[in-house]
């Protein structure tokens, strides 16, 4: 009977032994199974989440595109290389000078201040015409939007055929550098009141839209593509009239060559001398990032155009390679000497 029991009971013992290991085999199975749920599920969700990324990545660099680019659309009557340049004075004068402005850039308006008054008499005389090409500087130094708002609104002056008049208005009111304060539409709006017939409906949609943003944008790729040192970059024919900064092409001396070659006299004694770098540059009153620029810590620029270091421009440079503080005075020291001697 001890033995019938004994057995008995090593044979239950031996049945619960293999239903533990057969329960914890099945519970290493379903172990096995919920860690590989846990990964999977993991896995779909790094991926779902890198394709809603990846979605909002793409939707917003079209967004960005859409704001910013669009079509390039010259304003009317723009010549030129890729009709880059809008032209003032009479298209059969016999010299051009071109200019590069950015209508933040203080070095710009010293230059303005000081050459515009002979500038618009020679143009009436018939003896010189002026290509102007616009550029966004003061915005990649200086953060902000107005250089590009401001040319964008100059450019819309054309198509109503008062850019001569709007130009000379946005730098006799130019904010001062830091300030962009061009970046505001209302306050561009606001100054085309004081041009004759420029307030139109037309010309605040074309402010408003920034239908020329694209073609700004362009004129500036080929600014830093002619390897130009800073803004203004003024030339006489081709020659920069700053190359000499000792003896700069006054106002004075560029009326005296241009009515001399007139009456056939000549004025080879004033013609600028051509630039020895061999990328031309005039005014360095502004510089791009990465140009290698002369002048001492940048100071603020100054709204007087009578004194040597008139509208010293001090940026902080913008472009492809790093970024330091910079001051060139070349330009607005030279563009100030001008009026000095004019």
């Amino acid at each position: 009977m001890s033995e019938k029991n004994d057995g008995a009971n090593r044979e239950a013992k031996r049945s619960a032994r293999e239903r533990l290991q057969a329960e914890r085999e099945r519970e290493k199975k379903r172990e096995k199974r919920r860690r590989t749920l846990i990964v999977a599920s993991a896995v779909v969700g790094v991926l779902g989440l890198a394709a809603v990324i990846g979605l909002i990545a793409a939707n917003t660099d079209k967004g960005g595109k859409s704001a910013e680019a669009g079509p390039v659309t010259a304003p009317s009557g723009a010549t030129g290389k890729d009709a880059l340049a809008i032209q003032s004075g009479k298209p059969e004068a016999k010299s051009t000078l071109t200019v590069w402005e950015d209508f933040r850039c203080p070095a710009c308006k010293s230059f303005e201040t000081n050459y515009r008054d002979t500038i618009h008499e020679l143009e009436n005389k018939g003896l010189l015409k002026v290509d102007y090409h616009l550029v966004t500087l003061i915005d990649g130094n200086m953060g902000g939007t107005g250089s590009l708002k401001g040319a964008n609104a100059a450019a819309c002056a054309q198509d109503a055929g008062k850019f001569a008049a709007y130009h000379d208005v946005l730098f006799e009111n130019q904010p001062p550098e830091t300030d962009d304060g061009y970046g505001k539409n209302a306050r561009l709006l606001e100054l085309a009141a004081k041009v004759d017939g420029l307030d139109t409906p037309e010309f605040r949609k074309c402010v408003e839209d920034g239908t020329h943003n694209s073609w700004v944008n362009k004129s500036f790729e080929a600014f830093r593509a002619g390897k130009f040192k800073g803004t203004p970059s003024v030339l006489l024919d081709g020659k920069d009239i700053f190359a000499d900064e000792a003896n700069p092409l006054t106002a004075q001396k560029l009326k005296e060559q241009l009515e001399g070659a007139a009456k056939g006299t000549g004025g080879a004694r004033n013609a600028p001398s051509a630039s020895p770098s061999a990328s031309p540059s005039a005014s360095q009153g502004v510089s791009p990032k990465g140009a290698k620029t002369s002048g001492s810590a940048p100071a603020p620029a100054s709204s007087s155009a009578s004194s040597h270091g008139a509208a010293r421009s001090s940026t902080t440079s913008s472009g492809s390679a790093g970024s330091s503080s910079t001051g060139s005075r070349a330009g607005s020291a030279g563009a100030s000497k001008g009026a000095a001697e004019g």
